[in-house]
């Protein structure tokens, strides 16, 4: 493990769960073509979510992810399902998660289950808001890492 000040330069690990491909196309395109240094790696249900972060299964030789960007409205285990292990579980609790909604109903369903959710996004439609918020992804992952090495 690097200093922090290295850890800044390295890519971070992204994992987004999203049930819907083309919401997951959308934004991996967007990530390419804003050339930003991070990995992004994407689920579609919450069962691979779990799996994905604790690293087993066909996910035992992925990396353990920086940041989930959740979408709370999953096929089977449900979206706040995987929010409830990741902040109860002490050796996740410390991965920010990023619940994604597309309007304020799935704030209020998320907020409704007493679950710490370290910010909400709106999902953007128009490509050109799809960078800004990959990009406000970026700026709010410094300001943790920043926050957390002072």
């Amino acid at each position: 493990m690097g200093t922090e000040d290295e850890r800044l330069d390295e890519p971070i690990d992204i994992l987004l769960v999203e049930p819907n491909p083309g919401d997951s196309r959308l934004f991996e395109e967007n990530f390419t073509d804003a050339k930003l240094l991070n990995t992004i790696h994407v689920v579609s249900d919450g069962e691979s979510a779990l799996d994905f972060v604790h690293q087993r299964n066909e996910f035992a030789n992925e990396p353990r992810p920086d940041i989930v960007l959740l979408e709370p409205q999953l096929p089977g285990k449900s979206g706040v399902d995987v929010l409830s292990e990741l902040k109860n579980e002490p050796s996740l609790d410390g991965i920010p998660v990023v619940v994604l909604t597309s309007s304020d109903a799935g704030e209020r369903i998320v907020q409704s289950h007493g679950l710490e959710v370290d910010t909400y996004m709106r999902k953007p439609v128009e490509p050109k808001e799809f960078v800004e918020f990959v990009q406000s992804i970026e700026a709010f992952w410094i300001t943790i890492v920043q926050r957390e090495s002072q």
